[in-house]
């Protein structure tokens, strides 16, 4: 989630894997894909860093889940028993 400011200063979080759009004329338009409309006080370029950060926090919680995943795998299967 991020956490954008509508207007009137309150605060909100907006899911960015459901942003369609961002629209900016003058004040900046969220269009989400359910037809929702969030006008925020942040530009684009902000709300662009904050999806990109969110993005990133994402990958490297997911690589060091992996990776902390894989130190915990034996390096090779058990022997069969025949």
């Amino acid at each position: 989630m991020i956490v954008v400011t509508r207007l009137n200063g309150s605060r909100f979080a907006v899911n960015p894997d459901l942003l369609e759009r961002i629209q900016e004329h003058p004040d900046t338009v969220l269009l989400m894909v359910n037809g929702a409309r969030y006008v925020v006080r942040e530009p684009m370029d902000d709300v662009i860093g904050l999806i990109v950060g969110f993005r990133a926090r994402v990958v490297a919680a997911a690589s060091t889940s992996a990776s902390s995943a894989s130190t915990h795998l034996p390096a090779e299967p058990p022997p069969r028993m025949v």
